[in-house]
């Protein structure tokens, strides 16, 4: 991993790459949704300031993690203009984090437990599939794993066609 002298406080997209071990393009996609920021040079090139390392580290750390986007994104909207994100800012975040994720295990859990009972069907389209009609919600109304819309009213019929017979005019 390539040393970054002290006294260079900005970085090229090449030299944070490098650094953070984020391709360029991850890097500008971030940059594209607001997750660091770079200033333009009069050559028109990135220059980031050495914050963007820890940012780039904690928005990889949030997405390995689970951690949506959107989400990262507000979290660092928290912290003041190129402040890195401490120990504490994570410590504070993946704490209002873990009920997400405690959830998505959960979820993730269930569906591993009932995966076995699917495969040993292979039809998915039991009356009460635990996969595609969990807890048999929709059991009452109709059988199999499709839940079609109902129309709101009846079907109309297309209207006529005059003139030639593709419908031109």
């Amino acid at each position: 991993m390539p040393q970054i002298p002290e006294k260079i406080h900005e970085l090229t997209v090449g030299q944070l790459s490098a650094r953070s071990g984020a391709a360029v393009s991850a890097l500008h996609f971030y940059e594209s949704k607001g997750l660091i920021s770079s200033r333009r040079t009069t050559g028109n090139q990135r220059r980031y300031h050495r914050d963007a390392l820890r940012r780039v580290a904690f928005v990889r750390a949030a997405q390995r993690v689970g951690i949506p986007l959107a989400t990262i994104r507000e979290a660092l909207a928290e912290l003041p203009e190129e402040r890195t994100p401490t120990r504490a800012d994570w410590a504070r975040l993946s704490e209002a984090w873990r009920s997400e994720l405690d959830e998505r295990i959960r979820q993730l859990s269930r569906l591993r437990d009932h995966l076995t009972d699917c495969i040993g069907c292979g039809c998915l389209s039991l009356d009460n599939c635990v996969l595609s009609n969990p807890d048999d919600v929709f059991g009452e109304r109709r059988a199999g794993s499709r839940l079609m819309a109902e129309p709101a009213t009846a079907p109309q019929p297309a209207p006529e066609r005059h003139g030639d017979p593709d419908g031109c005019r």
